[in-house]
Order: C-alpha cells, then sequence, then structure tokens
C-alpha cells in the first residue's frame, strides 16, 4: 500500500505540474519584478567619487496576463515551457515522497471506526511529508527557478541551460555541490505550509461535504474541494514562495558579496526596498496557477486511485 500511494501521487503530480508550468512561469517572473538586475556596463566603468548616481527608473509593473504576453512576443511560445523539463524532475522527487509519505502517515493515523483522521493529524502529516519531500527534490527547484527566469535576464548574462540534467551538472561544477541546496531552508519552510495546508484542507473540505450530504462523492466534490484547498495553499505560502524564488535565482559572482546572505536578509531589503505587500507580489498568477494545479492534482489522483484501486 505504501508503495501505491507513492505512484498514485507521483503520476498526479505530474500531469498537474506540466499542466500549468506556463502559469508557474508566469508567477517566478512576477515575484522577481521590482528586483534589480546587474547592469553589466556598470561591472567596467569606474563611477568618479564625486558624481551623483541616479538609479534608473524601475520598469512598471504588469499583470499575469500583460507578463504572459510580453514573454510570448519577445521570447516565443516556447519560452511559457522554458524549464518544463526541471517540472517534470521536481515533481517526480518532491510531490512523489510528499503525496506518497502524506498516504502512508494518513493510512496510520485514521480512526479506524469512524473513518477520518483529526485536523491537526492531517496537519501533521503534511508539514513531515511537505519538509522530507522538499529537501529530496531542492536541486530541481533550484534548477527550475533559474530556467524559467533566464529569459528576463540580458542576452549576455543569461545562462542558457539546455535542460535540467545541465544546469545542475552546471551548478555543481562552477558553484559547487551546495548550491543545489541553495534556499532549501526555504524550500523545506514552503513545503511544510503547502503541504500542510492543501492535502489537509482538501482531505478536510472533502469530508465535510460528504458528511453535510451537500454533494456525493465524485469530480463536483473533488473540483470543489481543490480548488479551496488551492487558494488555502496559496495565501499560506506566497511570502515564502517570493523569498524562495529570489534566493534560489541570485546570481553569485566570483570574489564579489551575495545580493543576500540568506531568506531574513532577502526579506528584510525586499520589504524596505519594495514595501511589505511585495510578498505578495504573484499572488494573482500564484492562485491562478495553484487553483488548476490543485484541481488537476487532486482529480487525477482520484481517477488514478479508481484505475489502481485492484492493485
Amino acid at each position: 500500500m505504501g508503495v501505491k500511494g507513492f505512484v498514485e501521487g507521483g503520476i498526479a503530480s505530474i500531469v498537474a505540474g506540466c499542466s500549468t508550468h506556463p502559469l508557474d512561469l508566469i508567477k517566478v517572473r512576477m515575484q522577481l519584478q521590482g528586483e534589480s538586475l546587474p547592469n553589466p556596463q556598470q561591472v567596467h566603468t569606474a563611477i568618479p567619487h564625486n558624481s551623483v548616481h541616479i538609479p534608473p527608473p524601475p520598469l512598471p509593473r504588469v499583470g499575469p496576463i500583460s507578463a504572459g504576453v510580453r514573454i510570448f512576443q519577445s521570447e516565443g511560445v516556447a519560452a511559457l515551457f522554458s524549464g518544463v523539463s526541471a517540472t517534470v524532475l521536481r515533481q517526480t522527487l518532491y510531490s512523489t515522497t510528499r503525496m506518497g509519505l502524506y498516504d502512508i502517515l494518513k493510512q496510520k493515523w485514521t480512526n479506524p471506526d469512524s473513518g477520518n483522521m483529526p485536523l491537526l493529524s492531517k496537519i501533521t502529516a503534511g508539514l513531515i511529508a511537505g519538509g522530507i519531500g522538499a529537501a529530496v527534490g531542492n536541486p530541481a527547484d533550484v534548477a527550475m527557478v533559474r530556467m524559467q527566469a533566464d529569459g528576463r535576464l540580458p542576452s549576455s548574462q543569461r545562462r542558457n541551460y539546455n535542460s535540467v540534467i545541465d544546469a545542475i551538472t552546471r551548478m555543481s561544477k562552477q558553484e559547487g555541490v551546495a548550491s543545489l541546496w541553495r534556499g532549501s531552508s526555504l524550500t523545506v519552510n514552503r513545503a511544510m505550509i503547502v503541504t500542510a495546508s492543501q492535502l489537509a484542507s482538501y482531505d478536510q473540505i472533502k469530508e465535510m461535504i460528504l458528511e453535510n450530504g451537500t454533494m456525493k462523492d465524485g469530480l463536483g466534490t473533488h473540483v470543489t474541494a481543490s480548488f479551496a484547498a488551492g487558494f488555502v495553499a496559496a495565501a499560506a505560502s506566497n511570502p515564502v514562495d517570493v523569498i524562495k524564488t529570489r534566493v534560489m535565482n541570485m546570481k553569485v559572482e566570483p570574489g564579489k558579496v551575495a545580493p543576500y546572505s540568506g531568506a531574513i536578509d532577502c526579506a528584510m531589503k525586499t520589504v524596505k526596498a519594495e514595501g511589505i505587500m511585495a510578498l505578495y507580489k504573484g499572488f494573482i498568477p500564484t492562485i491562478s496557477r495553484q487553483g488548476p494545479f490543485t484541481v488537476v492534482l487532486f482529480v487525477t489522483l482520484e481517477q488514478v486511485r479508481e484505475l489502481l484501486k485492484d492493485f
């Protein structure tokens, strides 16, 4: 039964991740809006001591539709699927692990009399499963963020990874193996929040719908419970997701100080420069992606469970 839970969760997660990848890419680009880009001309140009440096005006912030159109026009339709190979690997490692572990804990902690698991136990199971899954899948997560964000950099500064394997290999050689776990504390924290809120909310809301007799156990119940779970997960995880994206995407030049020394430093600099609401930057595309992702995830999961129920 344990292996079956991993297989079911893995299949559903890969389907959901690939089908909503363009929305995730737009979310990452929007989360990076307002973050200063390195100027290659400033690296080699000496600035007189008595000169006054006037920073260039910030680029206007755009919504998810405008961001998507801009990516399509400037980089082509294929750019909306930049990093999709990393998404497949991430879902294979991270989501398969978290879904399988949650299923195991759910079986162990479910009340045999009622057939339900207390909400606190659901949340605890989600925290444990999400944390372990994130630690396993962090290298793919870093690669995915970088591949998704590459198109916003000037041509001379793009990393131009060919695939997730190329990204992980080059990061290991150029920045050390430790770079594959850059931002891992944020990834783990975010994954714990997302998994606890997403899986626990889905199970709890589904149970409430069935117990109240509002709907029968079918597609309507699955869609309703999963969309509500997606909203809860998006609202709870967005601030950590913004900081995670920026820490993972930062470019560390040899011999130079990194833009951020860690998660707390990134959060403080972001809030100081852009305001507290910067932590909810990209929330619309986050919920626009988290909603469909969660719906596809759980609807697919329920169908896969039905197909594999005899195995």
